[in-house]
Parts: structure tokens; C-alpha cells; sequence
């Protein structure tokens, strides 16, 4: 039986392209209770892009992100990464509901790197960053200790291998989260606002270390309040209000010659 996630006209996702975008979202809706948090997001991020996500608070940024990994279920529309439809499959001419299991082997290939670190607090950096590898049977166990070695370094931290995250600052906390995030390998991954949980002089050490990873190509999604690193970092700048994509286009554009008048009053109060 097909779910609630056909929307009708909607082409199902991955089905005819030969390059397919590393995000799109088609027709997305979300409801909590009677809160119409997303309505009709339609959005599509190629390969290597940086987009930034700004908007109010209650606007649906963070919601966005959890229904890009399947975290929200979306009540209409759907969404697909790499070509992929995430949390369902086709089935004849609409979708039909994935599996727990399978969701969660999809999600695996989908980076997050949450607000507030969500490390194992019994669990060194190092087995922080190595644990995914190990649990998805990707890597052996020696493997993913000497890849999370590698990542570690790659963010800062190879001399903090074996602290744990109490004994790490909020900014190392996150560095670690990130390096967690580039153990799968994803195609895309997604922040949540990085840098809202930590001290001021703790944000730019994050911030960097997201710079490094756009200049390297990696597709990445980016909610955040940071407008001097969303300028910096983005390919495209996508503001949402209301539970809608209101103006997207390069930092140029929608920072310093907004359309919309939306986007002119949130930007006026936060420059």
C-alpha cells in the first residue's frame, strides 16, 4: 500500500537521472500537532555544495535537517540523497515505508552533527569516532581505531585520543563530533547549528574546521546564525520562514541585495 508520501505529479525521486543531486526534497510537509512546521519545502543541493540554512527560530531549520536523515518522518512529500528516496522505496508508482533497519543502514551514509555533541560519555575520543564503523560492520575494530586516529588529526585532536568528553572543551567536544560524522564516509552531512551550545571564543576552532571540510568538496548543510561564516563558507544561501523556502541564491544576493522583504527585516535585525 502506498503511504501518505506521494504527492501526486511529484516525479518519484533517482528515477530518471543520470547525476542525481546529493539532497532533494519534494513537496516536504510536517506537522506538530496543529504546527505546520515545514509546508511544501521543495529544495535540491548538488555534489559538493555548500548550502547554508538561515531563518528564524520556529522557522523549520532544524526540522528540515531531521527529515533530510529521516529522524522526522514528513507527512507528505519525500526526500532522497544521492539519488536514493530515504525512509521508503518505490513501490509501482508511489512509496512505501523502509524498515527500521533499513532506514538506520541509510542514515548511516547521512553525516549529522548535532547542537550538542551527543558523544558517548563513557567512551574515549578516539572509540567516539571509531564506534560507527565497528557497529555498521564496515570496518574491523583495529581498522576503525586507526581511521579515527586519522580523523582526529584531521580536526585538531590527535593529541586528545584518549580523553574523555568530559575533559574536553564544548569546541574539542564538537571537533570530535565532526570527526564521528566523517567516520561513515557520508555523501552529505548535515550541522545543526554547531556552534549555538558553545562559549564564544570556542566557535571559531569549529568553524574552521568546517571550512577545511567545504574547501575539500564535501557536500555539506549547514543551519546556523553565524551570517560572517554563512557569507565565507556557502555556495548558496537558502532562508526559510514559516515553514518555507522564501529566497535562496548566492551570499551576495540574498545577504547584501535581499528580494524578499522577510528576508530584509530578519537580516536587518541580525547584521
Amino acid at each position: 500500500m502506498s503511504t501518505p508520501l506521494d504527492t501526486p505529479g511529484t516525479p518519484v525521486p533517482g528515477a530518471q537521472s543520470a547525476a542525481p543531486a546529493a539532497v532533494e526534497v519534494h513537496g516536504v510537509h510536517k506537522w506538530y500537532g496543529a504546527h505546520h512546521v515545514l509546508d511544501g519545502i521543495d529544495l535540491t543541493i548538488r555534489p559538493g555544495e555548500v548550502t547554508v540554512i538561515l531563518g528564524p527560530s520556529g522557522s523549520g531549520k532544524s526540522t528540515l535537517l531531521r527529515v533530510i536523515n529521516h529522524l522526522e518522518k514528513p507527512e507528505a512529500g519525500h526526500v532522497s540523497v544521492g539519488g536514493e528516496p530515504i525512509g521508503v522505496r518505490r513501490h509501482g508508482k508511489g512509496l512505501k515505508e523502509l524498515s527500521e533497519r533499513a532506514i538506520l543502514a541509510q542514515r548511516s551514509r547521512i553525516g549529522f552533527v548535532f547542537q550538542n555533541f551527543n558523544l558517548f560519555p563513557h567512551l574515549t575520543a578516539l572509540d567516539n569516532v571509531a564506534a560507527a564503523p565497528v557497529a555498521t560492520g564496515r570496518l574491523s575494530r583495529g581498522a576503525a581505531r586507526e581511521l579515527a586516529r586519522e580523523l582526529l588529526d584531521r580536526v585538531g585532536l590527535g593529541d586528545r585520543a584518549g580523553a574523555y568528553p568530559r575533559q574536553l572543551s564544548g569546541g574539542q567536544q564538537q571537533r570530535v563530533a565532526i570527526a564521528r560524522a566523517l567516520a561513515l564516509r557520508p555523501g552529505v552531512i548535515l550541522f545543526d547549528e554547531p556552534t549555538s551550545a558553545l562559549d564564544p571564543e570556542l566557535v571559531g576552532e569549529v568553524l574552521s574546521v568546517i571550512k577545511d571540510l567545504a574547501a575539500g568538496g564535501t557536500t555539506l548543510v549547514i543551519v546556523t546564525h553565524e551570517i560572517g561564516f554563512a557569507r565565507e563558507v556557502a555556495d548558496r544561501i537558502v532562508f526559510l520562514d514559516g515553514g518555507r523556502v522564501v529566497e535562496q541564491g548566492p551570499p551576495a544576493q540574498v545577504l547584501d541585495n535581499p528580494s524578499h522583504p522577510r528576508t530584509r527585516d530578519f537580516l536587518s535585525k541580525v547584521l
